[in-house]
């Protein structure tokens, strides 16, 4: 944990998370319809990592922020979310969404990040620098979370999509 990058402040959070948020729009900004909906060889298209992305926000606010249970927040039985395992996990939510138009997708992710960013807004730095979890040993702040499903997980899809599109 300790090698993790974290925020001074809550203008330094926002503007980490707001510069990936852009470097990610860029890119989806200049593809085709064509390259939005091509698969890569792991068989997702930049239209399915912009859905996973948005999905896994409604995590961090449903889950994580508001401490619902995960499979309530993800619609799914709670065999899906009982070990909290991503190969499972992740191939459920692309199912999901897999049939969605580009569109449709688009207008989700860019109103998912809009709750995001104003929810992030309201909260104090105190707020996310708390533990997420109070019986946490580790302590470790919701910050982490809000980085990883955010700023971070915005520049992992990016660099995924331009890969494919290098290819």
């Amino acid at each position: 944990m300790t090698d993790e990058w974290l925020p001074r402040d809550k203008p330094e959070l926002m503007s980490a998370i707001d510069r990936e948020w852009k470097l990610l729009m860029d890119v989806v900004g200049k593809l085709t319809d064509q390259q939005m909906t091509a698969p890569d060889p792991g068989g997702w298209s930049p239209k399915d990592n912009l859905a996973h992305l948005t999905e896994w926000m409604k995590i961090l606010m449903g889950y994580h922020m508001d401490h619902r249970p995960d499979y309530e927040v993800l619609n799914v039985s709670p065999e899906v979310t009982r070990d909290w395992d991503m190969e499972i996990i992740n191939p459920v939510l692309f199912e999901r969404n897999r049939d969605r138009s580009k569109q449709d997708v688009l207008d989700e992710l860019h109103q998912v990040y809009g709750q995001l960013t104003a929810r992030l807004e309201s909260m104090t730095f105190e707020d996310v620098m708390r533990p997420r979890d109070p019986d946490d040993p580790e302590k470790r702040p919701l910050v982490l979370w809000i980085l990883g499903d955010s700023s971070s997980h915005f520049l992992e899809h990016r660099e995924t999509i331009e890969k494919t599109l290098k290819a």
